[in-house]
């Protein structure tokens, strides 16, 4: 696991813990090729050194924690949008996609332009010979905001700033989207902590809770971890990967107080476990901009 990965997790735990609740842990394979099983039992085993357990889920649950294994159940869902009229099949390449749009952010992220939404039954027969679609799902011309929790109030306009959005990709392999949101309200999640990176998904999400009739979690979205000089860090930098800090520094400890420190939880960094950081959580106490790593954790 990446370190922003163990924070995420970190953070929740805590939040759940402090409050008395039940941790879930959920293990999002949705592509079978780039997330072979002994990578979700390396993420098991990585979590379970760092002091994170949880009541429900992972090899222990079965395989209804496990998204790969629940097709049958998105398909279900996927055939709702699909008899409310909502869905239709895309024949867009990637090449395609970012040759017509420009990115309507500075994040880079792009808004389809509905390129493949009005084509004829004859016209879809014709590509569909050549290319297997994707299946969009179509968005109203509305505001959807949200109080996060941790970064305060945001919205976006499903139309000008998310657009028509994948359901299932061409492979058959259902969207992020659709699978967290039916995996949310079957499971009963009330709270969802991730990265500010994807706060930009939860107004897609809102929408197919509230078409679903599926009723929705409070969402934490946290800063970002830098490098001490405020540069972004990405799992390409293996120096960042639990495998190698639980070599480098041999128990869970001394991380768990550097990054409580960096994330503002307590004031000075020493060594900690995760049971006795529960009484010292406040989501008050995070900053809301992105987090700078100590120099001891990038060296």
């Amino acid at each position: 696991m990446h370190l922003g990965n163990i924070l995420c997790a970190m953070l929740s735990w805590l939040s759940v813990r402090a409050r008395g609740g039940r941790y879930v842990l959920r293990i999002e394979d949705l592509d079978r090729e780039r997330s072979p099983r002994p990578l979700a039992d390396l993420i098991e085993d990585d979590l379970r050194w760092f002091g994170i357990d949880w009541d429900e889920g992972g090899s222990d649950g079965g395989s209804r924690y496990y998204q790969s294994e629940c097709f049958d159940l998105y398909q279900t869902y996927f055939d709702r949008l699909e008899q409310l009229g909502l869905l239709y099949p895309c024949f867009c390449s990637r090449a395609q996609l970012h040759a017509a749009q420009a990115p309507h952010r500075s994040d880079g992220t792009y808004v389809y332009a509905g390129t493949c939404r009005a084509l004829t039954a004859e016209q879809r027969a014709e590509k569909a010979a050549v290319r297997k679609p994707a299946m969009r799902c179509m968005v109203p011309d509305r505001k959807v905001g949200f109080l996060d929790g941790c970064a305060g109030w945001y919205e976006e306009n499903l139309a000008s700033d998310c657009g028509d959005f994948i359901v299932r990709r061409s492979d058959g392999v259902y969207a992020y989207q659709l699978a967290v949101v039916v995996d949310d309200a079957r499971m009963g999640v009330t709270e969802v902590v991730r990265g500010c990176d994807l706060i930009g998904s939860t107004a897609r999400q809102l929408y197919l809770y509230e078409t679903l009739n599926l009723r929705a979690p409070e969402f934490y979205h946290i800063p970002l971890l830098t490098a001490p000089d405020g540069r972004r860090l990405s799992k390409r930098e293996k120096d960042l990967d639990l495998g190698v800090l639980r070599e480098r520094f041999g128990a869970p400890e001394p991380l768990i107080g550097m990054l409580a420190q960096a994330a503002g939880l307590i004031d000075r960094a020493e060594p900690l476990t995760m049971r006795e950081l529960v009484g010292e959580f406040d989501w008050s106490k995070l900053p809301k901009h992105d987090i700078a790593l100590p120099q001891e954790l990038v060296q």
